[in-house]
């Protein structure tokens, strides 16, 4: 036995084989040799009452026995658990299946599922998500209504002055203006709104922190829908880009890349994002002759250094570029090639 649990697994030659034909039992483990080995010879004894002709075999048939029951857990020959049957294999070589129902049961194939948010990491900008423009639903003005009686609450958010920011002029009444919305209501649509209830729609297209004043030539001709990326007004930039950020990020609204670059252009150089008030005193005056403005404010204001001058670093510092003829910072800036823009 002990020389038996020392060789390799090897065929064995059953004694149960039917007439005419030949089985070999093909062990995977002593144990299994030890067992079967065990099992035939005791039902050899039991069947052929050699246990009281014989009792040598008998001794032998009963140690096989216990020691295959000191042998690894595992069924005896003939059992029907799964994966223990040893298959047959015929004298000619061929294999002879074990019966299905014994054959292990087949685990199941392990699927990837991709998952898009963590495969493709989502973009973000100063808390925005990043991502482009997509129309989900029809975009309808009347759903984004806001009354008329919001206007007098945007004077007074500015200090009760009647004041463009996008342009830095002063305005006698109301009836000049227009209301216009910083990030545009179709743009907001377009980022995330689509998705948003009645009662959203008309809450954003009423806040005033993404209203204020425009000439309706500006508000009509110039802005209108048009998000960062297409356009920026000549003053106030900084205060512009800061309000299109936060309002977005109030609504959980979505930003296209082109205008966060543009965004990023303006804030990087800002050093305030309040919103500059061009004085009254400092509207320009243009005379008949020279056709140009002047401000006696406008070195207070935007000459930081104090040289007389104004230059497209400190328009840029007070978020006024490009400076536009008729600014009033423009009578003390270089136009070099004389097109009516500086710092463009």
């Amino acid at each position: 036995v002990g020389a038996a649990l020392r060789q390799p697994p090897r065929p064995i030659l059953s004694r149960h084989a039917l007439p005419g034909m030949s089985f070999h039992v093909r062990m995977r483990h002593p144990c299994q040799w030890i067992r079967f080995e065990g099992w035939r010879l005791a039902k050899e004894t039991i069947t052929g009452m050699t246990m009281l002709r014989t009792p040598w075999l008998a001794t032998i048939s009963i140690g096989l026995v216990l020691l295959a029951s000191a042998c690894s857990p595992g069924p005896m020959p003939g059992s029907s658990r799964s994966g223990e049957t040893p298959g047959l294999v015929a004298a000619t070589g061929t294999r002879t299946p074990a019966p299905s129902d014994n054959r292990p049961a087949s685990r199941p194939t392990p699927t990837l599922s991709l998952d898009r948010s963590t495969s493709q990491p989502t973009a973000t900008w100063r808390g925005l998500t990043v991502a482009p423009e997509a129309r989900c639903s029809q975009y309808d003005p009347d759903e984004y209504s806001y009354p008329q009686s919001v206007e007098p609450r945007i004077v007074a958010q500015m200090g009760d002055i009647i004041y463009g920011p996008y342009t830095g002029r002063w305005f006698s009444s109301t009836r000049e203006t227009d209301i216009e919305h910083i990030v545009a209501r179709s743009e907001a649509h377009d980022s995330g709104l689509c998705d948003a209830g009645p009662a959203t729609r008309r809450r954003f297209a009423s806040d005033l922190l993404n209203l204020t004043l425009a000439s309706p030539q500006v508000n009509r001709s110039q802005k209108v829908a048009r998000d960062g990326a297409e356009w920026l007004p000549a003053v106030n930039r900084c205060w512009f880009a800061d309000r299109a950020v936060r309002v977005r990020r109030g609504y959980g609204l979505t930003i296209d890349r082109r205008e966060v670059d543009a965004l990023e252009a303006v804030l990087s150089g800002c050093s305030s994002v309040e919103m500059v008030v061009v004085p009254a005193s400092a509207q320009p005056t243009v005379t008949p002759t020279s056709g140009t403005s002047s401000s006696v404010d406008a070195l207070a204001m935007w000459d930081d250094n104090g040289n007389g001058r104004i230059t497209c670093r400190e328009a840029r510092n007070h978020g006024i570029a490009p400076v536009h003829r008729g600014h009033p910072a423009y009578p003390y800036m270089t136009d070099g090639d004389g097109d009516g823009v500086v710092c463009e």
